[in-house]
């Protein structure tokens, strides 16, 4: 494993932590009958986490632009692998950020920093939005990891059978030749 391929999956991972962190508010928000408890411990969990400091922001936003980085250099070898391994992560990496900037981040601001029309069944609702996206989130970054997997596994299996058949090669070309059926036939 190199670098770049270290630089995707650390990327990934890190995301899927914070996402799984979120999934224990999502996932009473998704699947349970929606309580006055669920609903603010959902808005409270969301506000500590909007109103995260800078730094904290500028961190998760960094290792978006690490994963990219990190996808964009494997497909620049430009092989089969990168291009169908690589090509795919790459266009599931883009979807999760799309995801995360059209779904995540407006419904934050809905949540925390409501306008004067909106309700609190919009905040709710918002909410629930926010809990499908981080789910969606979480399965296409684990995609990604699993493409990462299959394509250190196929390159594995790749040397080995390069490997294998250079060892055949060498066997035969070091294999004493028989010379007397030869000699009898003339």
């Amino acid at each position: 494993m190199g670098f770049r391929q270290g630089a995707v999956l650390a990327s990934c991972s890190f995301f899927l932590g914070v996402l799984f962190i979120c999934f224990f508010v999502d996932y009473r928000i998704l699947h349970q009958p929606l309580t006055d408890d669920i609903i603010e411990d959902g808005f409270q969990f969301y506000a500590t986490f909007f109103n995260a400091p800078p730094a904290i922001k500028a961190l998760l936003h960094g290792f978006i632009g690490v994963g990219i980085l990190g996808l964009v250099a494997k497909l620049h070898a430009w092989s089969d692998s990168a291009v169908l391994f690589d090509g795919s992560s790459l266009a599931a990496y883009v979807f999760a950020v799309a995801v995360y900037l059209s779904v995540t981040i407006p419904s934050l601001r809905t949540i925390v920093t409501p306008a004067e029309v909106d309700a609190r069944a919009d905040r709710i609702e918002a909410m629930r939005v926010l809990a499908a996206g981080n789910t969606i989130m979480m399965v296409v970054l684990g995609a990604i990891l699993v493409l990462q997997g299959g394509q250190e596994y196929a390159r594995r299996l790749e040397l080995k059978e390069l490997a294998s058949a250079e060892k055949a090669g060498k066997e035969k070309l070091s294999a004493p030749v028989d010379t007397s059926a030869k000699d009898k036939k003339e």
